[in-house]
């Protein structure tokens, strides 16, 4: 028995030598496995959320968000698809998942300059480039729990530049119809977190004491119709991303397609290139084959300037049909010098 636990130790200690001396250039983490699926899905599977239900949920996120937040970690990335269940279970405890590009802050008051986090839940001083913290998180979870009660986001514009102006100036409206039967401590913790100004914004331990996350005046009132519809139109947006992403690569792949077509300098005539840029100037006054043409109006030029993947196009498709032309002028003056020198054997 001491010779077999000498051996135990033995190897141990070999392999502890091994890790401790040899600089390591991979790492592997081991994570828990949350086969409970995501947050919404399983609210969806209920027959029946209430908004008391909501606040215990956003307690466990608060939580989860407060210890990252005492160790100094931003998570930077919080939206349902992130929040699991670990198990399939009707008490299953919900997590905090994807840790991508969360960040261990060098100081409490560390400030972080990259571009982080999604299209939606980012808070606006991401989003405006000044420089951003943990009260990121804490707005993040503040558009999660609108979300989560009433079916829809605080924040609707589809573009970058209306989103932000949304943002900036914290325009979180209740509309009457979807937040009549949620109760006053809901959106007074929600005005807590939605707050432009991210020294003004809740804590996460602020947030923990918040009367509303400790149950007080949240109502039976069940808000999963809403949240289905909230699934329904998210499932139809994921579907029609990615319908445009395959379209987007099918594009590429054609673009590749066709570079590779492009005529080479050794398969080009003299003064081809000459003479594209020739077709293009007189371009302006005429249309390209197809009805492709460039319009006159320098104003309107300029408002309607051509990018450089559609002006490479144009240049493609004016050389190729250049050194087809020269190349069919070619032929035709071999063809022209063979018939001449064949009739001067003749006439000898």
């Amino acid at each position: 028995m001491v010779r077999v636990q000498s051996e135990k130790h033995k190897r141990w200690n070999t392999l502890h030598q091994t890790l401790t001396e040899k600089p390591q250039d991979k790492y592997y983490i081991v994570t828990q496995l949350a086969t409970g699926g995501e947050l919404f899905d399983r609210i969806c599977e209920k027959g029946r959320f209430t908004e008391k239900d909501a606040s215990a949920t956003i307690r466990q996120v608060l939580e989860a968000v407060d210890y990252l937040h005492q160790n100094d970690v931003v998570h930077r990335d919080l939206k349902p698809e992130n929040l699991l269940y670990l198990t399939k279970a009707d008490d299953s405890t919900l997590v905090l998942a994807d840790f991508g590009i969360a960040k261990h802050l060098d100081s409490p008051d560390g400030v972080l300059k990259t571009m982080a986090g999604s299209f939606g839940y980012a808070a606006p001083e991401v989003m405006l480039k000044k420089g951003h913290s943990k009260p990121v998180d804490m707005w993040s979870l503040g558009v999660i729990t609108y979300t989560l009660l009433c079916g829809y986001s605080p924040f609707r514009s589809e573009n970058l530049t209306d989103l932000i102006e949304e943002t900036k100036h914290g325009r979180v409206v209740f509309h009457e119809r979807y937040w009549k039967d949620v109760s006053k401590e809901a959106k007074d913790f929600i005005m807590t977190l939605l707050v432009p100004k991210p020294e003004n914004r809740a804590t996460s331990a602020q947030s923990l004491k918040n009367a509303w996350i400790a149950g007080k005046g949240a109502t039976d009132h069940n808000l999963l119709p809403e949240i289905k519809a909230y699934m329904t139109k998210a499932r139809l947006k994921r579907g029609i991303e990615l319908v445009k992403l395959a379209n987007r690569i099918e594009a590429l792949k054609m673009q590749e397609d066709e570079e590779e077509d492009v005529p080479q300098s050794g398969d080009m005539p003299a003064g081809a290139k000459q003479a594209a840029g020739e077709a293009l100037a007189h371009q302006k006054e005429k249309p390209l084959e197809g009805g492709l043409n460039v319009p006159e109006d320098k104003e309107v030029t300029h408002k309607r300037s051509l990018s450089k993947l559609a002006k490479g196009a144009i240049f493609r498709e004016v050389v190729l049909a250049k050194v087809r032309e020269m190349k069919a002028d070619e032929e035709a003056q071999k063809i022209t010098s063979t018939a001449s020198f064949e009739k001067e054997k003749e006439n000898k």
